[in-house]
């Protein structure tokens, strides 16, 4: 077998750490995610089912020799049929807008961590918005040790304004952990956990993907897909099985 030129081996490390950045939510690193997620088992009679594409801009800002300021944004495009039964709802959901403010070098101890407001703007079309302004906080700690990224994502959410009937008193917690090849495949395994604390009711979707980072005309890519379980559902949320795709659109420094 040939050995591998130095500039192949560079080539291969530059993949692998830029498919590691993916896994960390306030990486230095402008990307386009294009998420997309099925869901079944929903509504009073268990027979509806959604389709949801997650457009999720994440922007990092310098602010400073130090600090980062990261904005990430979830736009939801919804499609669900026979949530109630023999109607059909299509469009744009409520917007999440986040910001972390991070260090841009880890602690003395490998920690990488940011901090700060969250929003959730009711942007979304009749059937599909919770009809309320809210706002809140966020947070995210991880570590990278080699080819493991492993951490937690959490935000909180209380309802500030508007016409909508139910109250948002929510906690979200992202626990994650990934494996990066050297050839920039990442396995990923999390829990997307949600508890409103006004109905005392738990959404558990657990997700494992698996990812490669690629190119598409001579820029990188991230596409894949995975699938996932509700371990725990909201009266009339999904269950059962569901799926993901993605595609990633990263703009590197």
């Amino acid at each position: 077998m040939a050995p591998v030129s130095l500039r192949a081996q560079d080539t291969i490390a530059g993949a692998q750490k830029l498919a590691k950045q993916l896994s960390n939510p306030v990486a230095s690193l402008i990307s386009v995610p294009y998420q997309f997620n099925y869901d079944e088992g929903l509504g009073a009679s268990g027979n509806g089912h959604r389709t949801t594409m997650n457009l999720q801009p994440v922007v990092p800002i310098s602010i400073g020799a130090n600090w980062n300021l990261i904005s990430r944004t979830i736009i939801p495009f919804i499609d669900q049929k026979d949530v109630v039964p023999g109607t059909r709802q299509s469009g744009i959901g409520d917007v999440v807008q986040s910001f972390f403010f991070s260090p841009k070098e880890p602690t003395s101890g490998g920690l990488i961590w940011g901090a700060g407001p969250a929003f959730l703007l009711p942007t979304g079309e009749s059937g599909l918005s919770s009809e309320k302004f809210a706002a809140g906080i966020t947070g995210v700690v991880l570590k990278q040790s080699g080819p493991w990224t492993y951490g937690a994502l959490a935000n909180h959410l209380w309802d500030v304004s508007g016409s909508g009937s139910a109250d948002i008193n929510n906690t979200f917690f992202q626990p994650f952990v990934s494996y990066t090849t050297p050839t920039a495949w990442t396995f990923a395994l999390n829990t997307e956990a949600t508890y409103d604390w006004s109905a005392d009711e738990a959404s558990v979707p657990v997700n494992f993907t698996v990812t490669k980072l690629t190119q598409i005309a001579g820029n990188p890519v991230s596409v894949g897909g995975g699938v996932r379980y509700w371990a725990d559902s909201a009266p009339n949320g999904p269950s059962g099985w569901g799926g993901r795709v993605s595609l990633t659109f990263l703009f590197p420094k």
